[in-house]
């Protein structure tokens, strides 16, 4: 009985499909998913399709991203956000051609559905982004911030790692959780194609909107597993590199 977290996928069907066959995923087996399932590559909708079926033969745990909030609003009330009309969305809607009126409904249904955040038995938290509460993520005031927030990730990135647990200063939002796992900010930026790891913090976001590839963690051996880079298998489209 393992756990898998997979990161961010964007459209990126091909790539996804890859991974969890490198997973050889058994029955009993979990996959928590980070989010941002759609805009980037042209199988956004196929991915949502996916993952549907996908829920009923496996235990499946889907966190809600940013872009799946404006996908959301887009198939709920028409919405088309231009700056998500920019950043993917328009390759999102061109996927919905062709989706019955029936399938559309099952896949807001979907959104609609999907929690901010996952918290184990282990005491392992699972979201798309960060969050800002001392507290912990039962306090967060701004729940937008779970699909949005990039101070948790931006603290760690310049965290003095010298600085001991049991320092006055070492940061309080993340001693709630055993570990930490997040998606929204691509490793690539940091010219890192793998998964980063700070304190108890596992970044697992590779940069599959743009040239990198999706992910998936085994998050007991951290053993991970990788698909080819998305532009390689998707050659006649852009994804989000502008």
């Amino acid at each position: 009985m393992r756990t898998f977290a997979v990161g961010d996928i964007h459209g990126g069907l091909k790539a996804l499909l890859q991974v969890l066959n490198k997973l050889e995923l058994k029955d009993g087996d979990t996959l928590i998913f980070m989010g941002d399932y759609v805009d980037g590559w042209g199988e956004s909708a196929q991915v949502v399709e996916f993952l549907i079926e996908l829920s009923k033969k496996l235990n499946c745990i889907f966190i809600k991203g940013n872009h799946d909030v404006w996908c959301e609003d887009w198939l709920k009330k028409g919405d088309v956000n231009p700056s998500w009309y920019m950043h993917g969305g328009k390759e999102t809607m061109e996927s919905y051609e062709g989706f019955s009126p029936e399938e559309i409904k099952q896949h807001l249904h979907f959104f609609e559905h999907l929690p901010l955040y996952h918290l184990d038995a282990q005491n392992r938290l699972f979201l798309h982004a960060g969050f800002t509460s001392l507290h912990g993520v039962e306090k967060e005031q701004f729940q937008e911030l779970f699909y949005l927030d990039r101070s948790l990730w931006e603290m760690l990135l310049v965290m003095d790692k010298s600085i001991t647990k049991d320092s006055l200063f070492y940061p309080k939002r993340i001693q709630h959780y055993k570990e930490i796992y997040i998606g929204h900010t691509p490793t690539t930026n940091y010219n890192e194609p793998s998964p980063i790891n700070i304190a108890n913090v596992w970044n697992i976001d590779t940069g599959a909107a743009f040239k990198g590839r999706v992910t998936g963690i085994n998050i007991d051996t951290k053993e991970y597993f990788q698909s080819d880079t998305l532009p390689a298998l998707y050659p006649d489209e852009k994804g989000r590199n502008n």
